[in-house]
C-alpha cells in the first residue's frame, strides 16, 4: 500500500513539496527580534516535517481518503504527541536549558505552537491531492464521452447499410436498371462515412454534398411516388459540424414517408446559415398514421442523433419533433456553429 502511493509521486509534486518546505521553513525560523536564522532551528522544523510527510503519505492516503476518520484522527494524535515529546523532552533541553527546556508549559501551549506549521504542511497536500483528482475525474469524463460518442457512431453506421442494401436488394431482385446508380451513390456514402466521418467535426460544405447523394439515393426508394426538395441558403465554407447529424432525419423523413404512403410523398429539407453563425435546419414530410410506421418514430437513429447532440453541443442546440394533425412529420434544429471547432 505505501509503496504503491510513493511510485504515484510525480517530479512536479516533489518540487512542490520542496519550494512548500522551504518558504514554511523560512517562516518558521525567522524571528524579527533576530534576522539570522541559526542553523539548528533545522532540527526543530524536521520535528514537524516529517510527520507532516507521515501524515501527506501515509495517513491520507491509507485512511482519510479510505473514509477510516478514527484511524486518521487517532494516529495524527499520535503524531502530534511525539512532536510535543521530542520537542518537549529532547530539542527544548539542548538547545534552550535555561529558559524554554526548564519547564512543560502544557499541552494547549504545545498544541498552539504544533499545529499551524503541521496544519500548512498537511493542508497544501490535501489540496493538491484534491486539485490532481479532480483533474482526473475531468479526464475520465472526456474518455467516457468520447467513448460514447464513437459508440452511437458505430451504431450509426451499420444503420445506414442496413436500410440502404435492404432497397438494393429490391432492385436487383426485380433487376431493375437503377441498380448500378445505387451502388455507385451507396459506395459514394459509405466512402464518407467510413474515412471521411473519422473527425469528430467534418466541414459543413462537405457534409451538405454527402447529404445530396444520401438523398439522391433515397429518391429511388419513392421513385415517382413523390417530390423530394432540398434547399440550402447562405451557407459558408468555414464552419464545422459533426458529421451524420443531419442525415439521420432525413433517412427518417425517406422511412417514414415510403412505408406508409403509396402516393403523394412530400419532403421538403432547408439548410440555412443565419448571420450569427446559427445552422438553421428543417425537414418536413408527409405520412399517414398506419400501424406499419409505429416503430419508425423511435427508432435507433433519432435516439442516437439526440444524445450525440447532448454530448457535442449542450446547450448550444434546440431540437423540436412534432407530428401535425397524423399527415405532417416535422423536425426542427438549430446549432450554434460558432461552438464547433474542426479537430
Amino acid at each position: 500500500m505505501i509503496n504503491s502511493e510513493l511510485k504515484k509521486i510525480t517530479f512536479k509534486e516533489i518540487l512542490f513539496q520542496i519550494v512548500l518546505n522551504v518558504i514554511v521553513f523560512i517562516f518558521f525560523a525567522f524571528d524579527k527580534r533576530q534576522p539570522e536564522i541559526e542553523l539548528f532551528k533545522i532540527y526543530f522544523y524536521l520535528n514537524y516535517a516529517i510527520p507532516a510527510l507521515i501524515i501527506n503519505y501515509i495517513l491520507l492516503p491509507k485512511f482519510l481518503y479510505n473514509r477510516k476518520y478514527i484511524g486518521f484522527v487517532l494516529y495524527s494524535l499520535v503524531l502530534v504527541g511525539i512532536i510535543i515529546f521530542i520537542e518537549e523532552a529532547i530539542l527544548e533541553k539542548i538547545y534552550y536549558p535555561d529558559t524554554r527546556g526548564r519547564k512543560f508549559l502544557g499541552i494547549f501551549h504545545n498544541l498552539m505552537g504544533t499545529m499551524p506549521t503541521l496544519t500548512v504542511l498537511v493542508g497544501f497536500k490535501f489540496g493538491w491531492d484534491a486539485l490532481t483528482n479532480r483533474r482526473k475525474v475531468e479526464e475520465l469524463k472526456s474518455t467516457a464521452k468520447e467513448s460514447e460518442l464513437q459508440f452511437l457512431k458505430s451504431q450509426i453506421n451499420p444503420h445506414f447499410l442496413f436500410n440502404n442494401l435492404n432497397n438494393l436488394y429490391a432492385h436487383a431482385v426485380e433487376q431493375s436498371p437503377k441498380t448500378p446508380d445505387i451502388i455507385l451513390e451507396l459506395s459514394a456514402v459509405l466512402r464518407y462515412m467510413l474515412y471521411d466521418c473519422k473527425a469528430d467535426f467534418v466541414s459543413l460544405e462537405n457534409e451538405i454534398k454527402q447529404i445530396k447523394s444520401y438523398i439522391s439515393l433515397s429518391e429511388l426508394q419513392i421513385e415517382d411516388r413523390g417530390k423530394v426538395t432540398f434547399t440550402t441558403k447562405n451557407i459558408s465554407n468555414t464552419k464545422f459540424i459533426a458529421p451524420l447529424i443531419l442525415i439521420v432525419f432525413i433517412e427518417n423523413a425517406f422511412k417514414h414517408s415510403s412505408s406508409s404512403q403509396s402516393e403523394d410523398i412530400e419532403i421538403d429539407i432547408v439548410l440555412e446559415e443565419l448571420e450569427n453563425g446559427t445552422l438553421k435546419f428543417s425537414c418536413k414530410n408527409t405520412y399517414r398514421n398506419q400501424s406499419n410506421i409505429s416503430n419508425v418514430k423511435g427508432g435507433i437513429g433519432l435516439t442516437n442523433v439526440e444524445k450525440r447532440l447532448e454530448l457535442l453541443y449542450p446547450n448550444a442546440h434546440e431540437l423540436k419533433i412534432k407530428t401535425i394533425k397524423n399527415e405532417n412529420f416535422t423536425v426542427e434544429l438549430t446549432i450554434d456553429l460558432n461552438k464547433t471547432t474542426s479537430t
